[in-house]
């Protein structure tokens, strides 16, 4: 199935590694070209080499209130235009709710949802019609995490913005659109696996409660993640989709 990628071009935010780096390599695979963001300037800019010539590093952190006008700006001066961006950030600090302290719900809250909510209004105000902005949330959004208190505080709030910014952009042609993974098998998700007792046996009994009964592979997230910032999902906005393997119970 051809995605309709070729030559679009899309900012990445987080795309150094884990769910922001597959699905950078799964837009570049279809033919689009990728600006890839990372805190770290040596880890960016290995990232970006590694995907290969369709693909630009800009180290930055979605916390600096410049960071949006930056990516755009090098989207268009490198590629000379944009199309999309996918605004995925790492999860905040785990913590149970007496752990967790106000500079840690702070930061987080610059960075994951205020950092995600500039660069989604930069992206609407440059956007044209066929533009999309979508954001990688989690199946918090749902479900709250136990031991994630301050991403299970921030994610829901941000797929309501997204929600309401798809409802403003949708006359113009812009679609809003956003991914909830769950348990799949990234770097965070080995970390939050190894905060247990028995790393192993809590994978099994998670792994139990997935109807496929095995985590994701990044890839795959990658995958569903371009089909939704392509132009083959052109009717699709104002949704958030389950990338979990069932594991959501609900519609």
């Amino acid at each position: 199935m051809d995605l309709g990628l070729k030559d679009r071009v899309y900012v990445v935010t987080g795309g150094t590694r884990g769910l922001g780096h597959a699905a950078a390599r799964e837009l570049l695979a279809d033919g689009a070209k990728v600006v890839v963001s990372g805190r770290d300037e040596e880890r960016t800019a290995a990232a970006a080499l590694a995907l290969g010539p369709d693909a630009v590093g800009v180290a930055v952190d979605n916390a600096d209130p410049e960071a949006a006008e930056r990516l755009i700006g090098a989207a268009r001066e490198h590629f000379g235009r944009f199309d999309g961006v996918l605004v995925s950030v790492g999860g905040p600090p785990p913590g149970f709710v007496a752990d967790t302290t106000d500079e840690q719900w702070e930061a987080a809250f610059t960075s994951v949802f205020l950092g995600a909510v500039r660069l989604a209004r930069a992206a609407a105000a440059e956007l044209e019609e066929g533009g999309v902005i979508g954001f990688v949330l989690s199946g918090s959004v749902h479900e709250p995490i136990a031991g994630l208190t301050i991403s299970n505080g921030l994610r829901p709030g941000l797929a309501g913005f997204a929600k309401s910014l798809s409802d403003e952009l949708g006359p113009r042609g812009v679609r809003v659109v956003g991914l909830l993974p769950s348990r799949i098998d990234t770097d965070r998700v080995r970390e939050l696996d190894g905060m247990s007792a028995d790393p192993e046996a809590t994978r099994l009994a998670t792994e139990s409660r997935i109807p496929l009964r095995r985590y994701g592979r990044p890839e795959e997230f990658g995958r569903i993640a371009a089909f939704l910032l392509s132009p083959a999902a052109s009717y699709l906005t104002g949704v958030m989709l389950p990338v979990d393997g069932g594991m959501r119970h609900g519609f």
